[in-house]
């Protein structure tokens, strides 16, 4: 039946007509908190599914012309540096990948989705990854490569490990380690790393759990790192140049 979020749409004429300022007090905002922005569903600037309040079911809808190109260009203007990343998971039309190429926006990749499919093509398979890109262990909405080991992967996927990590063998005490080196010498221009992940930590912490609405977002860092795990993080880190 489709996500049905309850979110409320913009009114992109009236904010056009304003020259998108709201939007841009609203960038300016964030990069006063934020290095670098990310914007989940990046293609909803392109088109967007509409659906009226009072349907209960989110096919009863319409694609709606985002903002796009025109959107875009004012905040180019608005600022010397739009550090923005997009968000391009799941199906995405060539609309969307020719407005992020025309403003060098990098994409999204995600390792623990590079274990399915055709290793030749995947996409999140590292050796695969573009230089303008972020590539990630899983984000929020991912389990923690421990949990995924336990919980989640298929047969075919963890005989695929290996491959695509480019190891002989591996244990699963040790995975999160290997995917992080993974990601990190990739040519992705930038590695994200959840802390759960650097961790090794289980199911237990992970952040969010997509179509559910208890017990999310509530994981968090009570204590510093430990010598061992820092010391293992910086070596990968410089092994990598990423320092």
């Amino acid at each position: 039946t489709g996500q049905r979020w309850g979110n409320p749409v913009y009114d992109w004429a009236k904010i056009k007509k304003d020259k998108y300022r709201w939007w841009v007090a609203r960038i300016q905002h964030n990069l006063q908190l934020f290095d670098y922005l990310r914007i989940d569903h990046f293609r909803g600037f392109v088109s967007y599914w509409q659906i009226p309040a009072h349907e209960k079911f989110a096919v009863f809808g319409r694609w709606v012309k985002g903002p796009g190109r025109d959107f875009f260009k004012v905040l180019k203007n608005s600022f010397e540096h739009l550090p923005i990343v997009a968000e391009d998971l799941g199906e995405i039309t060539k609309d969307v990948t020719t407005l992020m190429r025309d403003f060098a926006f990098p994409s999204m990749r995600v390792l623990l989705f590079g274990f399915n499919g055709n290793m030749d093509t995947n996409p999140h398979v590292p050796a695969h990854y573009p230089a303008n890109c972020v590539a990630y262990t899983g984000t929020h909405d991912n389990n923690t490569v421990r949990g995924w080991l336990r919980q989640e992967a298929k047969p075919h996927e963890i005989a695929n490990v290996p491959k695509v990590l480019n190891v002989s063998t591996f244990k699963a005490s040790q995975l999160h380690w290997l995917m992080i080196g993974a990601v990190m010498a990739s040519k992705a221009r930038m590695a994200v790393i959840p802390l759960s992940d650097v961790l090794g930590l289980g199911e237990e912490a992970r952040m969010n759990t997509p179509a559910t609405k208890a017990n999310n977002w509530l994981w968090m860092l009570h204590k510093p790192l430990s010598k061992t795990v820092i010391r293992t993080l910086l070596k990968i880190t410089r092994a990598s140049k990423r320092v």
